[in-house]
C-alpha cells in the first residue's frame, strides 16, 4: 500500500466506522456465533504473499464482523460502561499514524511530558489528594486522627508525607496496574526485611509476605498475588458487599500471630460483580497505622469522581499509597487505557 492508496482507503475507513456507529443498532448485540466458529474460515497458515485491501476487508465484514459483540450498541448492557467517542477514534489513529515508541523521555520528549501532564490534568479532575499528584503542597498533610489518637502526619512508610510525591501513568488495564502497585509494595516490603535480618534468604522472607483483598475484588487481584508469588487472604464482605475495617484487622492480627508479614491491601471502588465499595475509611486508617500499603482499583467507579456529587465515596483516599481507574468506562475512551 503506498501514500495514495492509504489515503483513499483511509477516507473509506473513516466513513464505513461512522456509519457503523450511526447505524449500529440494528445489529444484534451479541453474534450469533458458537465457540471455535472461525478456525474454518480462515487459512491453517498464515499468507504467504500479500493480499489486497479490499479482499482483506472483506475477509473482515463476512469473517469477523459475524463474530463481534457490539459494545457501542445501544442495548449493550453487561460488564460495565464502555463507551468511545469520535475525538478518541481520531486521536487513537494520529497516534498510530505518528508510530512512536515513548518509553522514555530521550525516545520522545513530547509523548513522556504530555502524559504526565495529561495525568496530573486528571488527577486533580477526580480530587485526589496531592499526595497521588506530581506536586508538592505544604497544606496538603494528613491532618486527621488514627484510631491510636496519634496525628497521621506521615505516610505509611513512615515518611513526613511534605516528601512524597505523587505521579500518573497510563497503563493498558486495571490488572497491570494492581500488578505494578503489587510489586511495588513487595519490593519495599523486602528491602525493610533484608534490613532488619540481613543473613536471611530472600525467598524466606518472600514466603512470610501476604497480601489482602476482598472476595468480591476482580480476580487480577489473586492473580496478581499469584505473579508475585505472595500469599493472598481472601476476606469476606459485609452484607452491604463492602470489606469492613475489622474483617481485616482480624486477619492481620492472626497472620501476625503465625509468622507472617502483612504488607499490601487492595480495596475496590466499584466492584465488577455489584459495584460495591470497601470501606476506605476504615481500612485506610489500619493500614496506616500497620504500615501497609494500600492501593486502590477505582477501575469501574472512578471516573465517577469528576462529579463533585459523587464524591463522598472517596473519603479515605487520603490514606492510599496508589489508584488506578479506567478512562475507558464513562470517560469516552477507546478501550484500553488505565491510568495509575
Amino acid at each position: 500500500m503506498n501514500a495514495d492508496e492509504f489515503r483513499q482507503k483511509g477516507k473509506e475507513l473513516i466513513d464505513y466506522i461512522a456509519d457503523y456507529l450511526e447505524n449500529i443498532e440494528v445489529n444484534r448485540v451479541t453474534p450469533n456465533v458458537e465457540p471455535g466458529y472461525l478456525r474454518p474460515l480462515l487459512p491453517t497458515d498464515a499468507p504467504h504473499h500479500s493480499e489486497d485491501w479490499e479482499s482483506i476487508f472483506q475477509d473482515f465484514k463476512d469473517k469477523i464482523l459475524p463474530g463481534v459483540t457490539h459494545w457501542q450498541h445501544p442495548r449493550f448492557h453487561a460488564y460495565f460502561p464502555a463507551g468511545n467517542s469520535y475525538p478518541s477514534i481520531l486521536g487513537e489513529l494520529l497516534s498510530a499514524g505518528l508510530g512512536t515508541v515513548g518509553f522514555s523521555w530521550a525516545a520522545s520528549p513530547s509523548c513522556t511530558e504530555l502524559e504526565t501532564i495529561v495525568l496530573d490534568w486528571l488527577g486533580r479532575m477526580l480530587n485526589l489528594p496531592k499526595t497521588l499528584l506530581p506536586e508538592s503542597d505544604n497544606k496538603q498533610i494528613y491532618t486527621q486522627i488514627d484510631i491510636n489518637g496519634n496525628s497521621s502526619e506521615q505516610n505509611l512508610n513512615g515518611q513526613n508525607s511534605l516528601q512524597k510525591r505523587g505521579g500518573g501513568v497510563i497503563l493498558g488495564s486495571a490488572s497491570e496496574c494492581v500488578l505494578v502497585s503489587l510489586l511495588s509494595a513487595r519490593n519495599s516490603a523486602l528491602k525493610k526485611l533484608k534490613s532488619e535480618h540481613p543473613f536471611v534468604e530472600d525467598g524466606h522472607l518472600l514466603s512470610k509476605l501476604v497480601m489482602y483483598t476482598s472476595k468480591l475484588a476482580h480476580s487480577c487481584v489473586e492473580k496478581a498475588g499469584m505473579i508475585a508469588m505472595v500469599k493472598t487472604r481472601i476476606l469476606e464482605p459485609d452484607e452491604n458487599y463492602s470489606l469492613r475495617g475489622n474483617t481485616l484487622e482480624k486477619a492481620i492480627l492472626d497472620d501476625i500471630d503465625n509468622g507472617l508479614v502483612p504488607f499490601f491491601v487492595s480495596c475496590t471502588l466499584g466492584t465488577t460483580s455489584c459495584c460495591s465499595f470497601d470501606n476506605l475509611v476504615e481500612i485506610g486508617q489500619l493500614c496506616c497505622r500497620e504500615g501497609i500499603y494500600l492501593h486502590v482499583d477505582a477501575a469501574y467507579a472512578g471516573s465517577a469522581l469528576v462529579c463533585e456529587e459523587l464524591r463522598y465515596f472517596s473519603n479515605g483516599l487520603e490514606f492510599v499509597d496508589s489508584f488506578n481507574f479506567n478512562p475507558n468506562k464513562w470517560m469516552l475512551m477507546n478501550f484500553d487505557c488505565s491510568c495509575l
